[in-house]
């Protein structure tokens, strides 16, 4: 069993792991396995458990599919919330972590958390600058150009995309702002054109 002192059992026994997966095996042979001398159950660990005390789950956490339950201890200073949330809890919830299809959503969840962020910001006495915050000054101020161009940089290649990548999503949000006071502007004159 996992985080037990013993070592886990195998799956399978060992002639159908050996039919199944060629070349499983192999290093069965002590002679085999310079580590043999080393690898040894019976040392005392100074553990005073066999199972170590589980930390209380105040609030459900996300797990692996693959695990029968959570680890004896865990973060607890991030909690799912929001869209993002609901995202990474299906990851979990859904796919094995060996899948590309967990790690994208999960991706995607961070991609989603910093939206939220931003637009939250939006709502307090002190929104995001993304002039200051996403270093653009700096570029001009400390010789970020010059610095770009000199020596052999292994990022030269996707240097003009990092304008995009990170000016974008702020072009775009801005863009949609426009358009969307210009909507709601064009409507109210409508209504009031409208009245008698």
């Amino acid at each position: 069993m996992t985080y037990t002192s013993e070592k886990p059992p195998l799956a399978e026994p060992t002639d159908q792991l050996r039919a199944r997966i060629p070349g499983w095996g192999a290093d069965l042979d002590p002679a085999d396995r310079p580590s043999v001398p080393r690898e040894r159950f019976d040392l005392d660990t100074g553990a005073h458990w066999d199972f170590p005390e589980r930390q209380e789950e105040r609030v459900p956490r996300e797990r692996s599919i693959e695990h029968a339950f959570l680890t004896p201890v865990f973060g607890t200073a991030q909690p799912l919330r929001g869209v993002s949330g609901a995202v990474r809890a299906y990851a979990y919830k859904r796919y094995s972590e060996a899948r590309a299809a967990h790690w994208l959503l999960l991706v995607l969840g961070d991609r989603v958390d910093a939206i939220e962020h931003h637009a939250s910001s939006l709502l307090t006495l002190r929104p995001d600058n993304p002039v200051t915050e996403t270093g653009v000054l700096s570029e001009v101020r400390r010789h970020g150009l010059r610095s770009r161009m000199e020596g052999h940089r292994v990022d030269r290649v996707h240097q003009p995309l990092d304008p995009v990548l990170v000016g974008g999503p702020w072009v775009v949000a801005a863009v949609a702002g426009v358009v969307a006071v210009t909507l709601v502007g064009r409507a109210a004159r409508a209504r009031l054109v409208r009245r008698p």
